[in-house]
This record gives C-alpha cells, structure tokens and sequence, in this order.
C-alpha cells in the first residue's frame, strides 16, 4: 500500500485504532537486541541486555545513545550508529513473527465494524513488503512508514497520518495503541487516547510515567480501545 491510500472500510466514522508495528504488533525484540548490539561491536561498544535496552531506550534515539554513552552522539557517529542498526535489523528480523493473538485481534476489530491503520517510524518502503507479507494489509485502510530521517518523534507523523484519514477517523473515537512513551505523546499531540503495550521496546515501569493505560498484551489493549472508544 502507498503512503497517501486509504482504501477498504468506506465513510463512516467507527471508533479507529492506530496501531505501532516494531515492538507491537511486530514482535522484534530479539532482531532490535541483536542489531544494537552489533552495530555497537561495529562501534567498539560493549553489549547491553535486552531489560538494559528497555529500561533505556527513549525517543529520540540519540538521547538513548546519549544514556549509553554519557553524551550525545556527534552528527557523524549518529549516522554510523543508525546506518549500523538498520542493515543489522534487516538481517535479523526474518527470524521475527507477530505479537501473539495480533492477527484475530486485527480480524475481530475489524468483523465488528470499526476502522484501524498503522503507522510506524520503520522506513514506509522497507515496512510495507513487511506486513503485506504476513497477510494482514487488507486490515487497515491506511499503513505509513516513516518517510525522511529516523530517529525522531512520531508527533508530527500522526498529524499528517489522522488528516490523511479525515472522514474515516475522528481524533476523539481514535486509540493509538503502541509500546513506546513517544505513542502516546503522538496521540496527545492529536487528541486522541492511547494505550500502551508493555511487551515491546520499553519496561513497564518506564511506560507508566506516560499517564495513559499500560496493558501486557495486545488483548487488553483492544479491550481498552474498546471500552473508550467504542
């Protein structure tokens, strides 16, 4: 699906969920582990564990460069980092599938009338092969990747991806549901709800400062939806 299409549930105005991809409905724990920690031997930096990842990877990215390291990555060492990361993560995500349950929540959402789209800060070009390989694209009326540099905030991104989807979704009867605390800055900055999933990028106790629900699967996010927006 092209950035800027919206197809398949028509006009009405359901209750809509955004859903992240990376740590959410994807569930790439082990590929972004491994892809940090071998970029970072390309770096000459030690290992870190994955609970070490989750209790300090924040956005923007360089600021969780800047946890490891003490400072803030120059320009060029950014560039090293994020280039590292992301050949080290198309390699290691085939072995990855999705979140368990993701696909009948996806269906059931759907079979109940409502609406549902993605958007995720993993490349629009690289993201979209991706999930029309799980067979699942048909579910959403709008799937965007980021588009221009990484490593920044979604805020922005969910301007554009909600004005895309006028007249299919309304701000206050959207929930973004998502694993990072950026999702539901992203969702305040539109005004809409968030609900966020603890089993992906961050600890739950590093999620819970975000002052929305924080659930451990992707049952009880729907079910969060469900309840406040529905």
């Amino acid at each position: 699906m092209a950035a800027g299409t919206v197809s398949g549930m028509g006009t009405h105005k359901r209750a809509h969920i955004v859903w992240d991809w990376n740590g959410t409905l994807f569930h790439d724990n082990d590929a972004v582990i491994g892809a940090t920690n071998a970029a970072f031997a390309e770096l000459g930096l030690a290992p870190i564990t994955l609970e070490q990842y989750r209790s300090l990877y924040c956005v923007p990215v360089p600021k969780f460069y800047e946890r490891l390291l003490g400072r803030l990555p120059s320009d060029a060492e950014w560039e090293l980092m994020d280039g590292a990361f992301h050949r080290h993560y198309t390699e290691h995500r085939v072995r990855c599938g999705l979140t368990e349950g993701a696909e009948e929540l996806l269906a059931g959402w759907r079979s109940d009338g409502h609406s549902q789209s993605l958007l995720s800060m993993y490349g629009h070009e690289e993201l979209v092969p991706v999930v029309r390989g799980f067979g699942i694209e048909p579910h959403f009326v709008r799937i965007d990747g980021r588009t221009g540099p990484s490593g920044g905030s979604k805020a922005e991104h969910m301007v554009r991806h909600l004005r895309a989807l006028a007249g299919v979704a309304e701000p206050e009867r959207t929930v973004v549901i998502g694993d990072a605390a950026d999702d539901a800055v992203a969702a305040r900055h539109v005004g809409a709800r968030a609900v966020l999933y603890s089993g992906g990028s961050h600890s739950r106790a590093s999620l819970e400062g975000a002052g929305v629900p924080v659930v451990d699967s992707l049952a009880e996010a729907v079910a969060e939806a469900r309840r406040t927006a529905a």
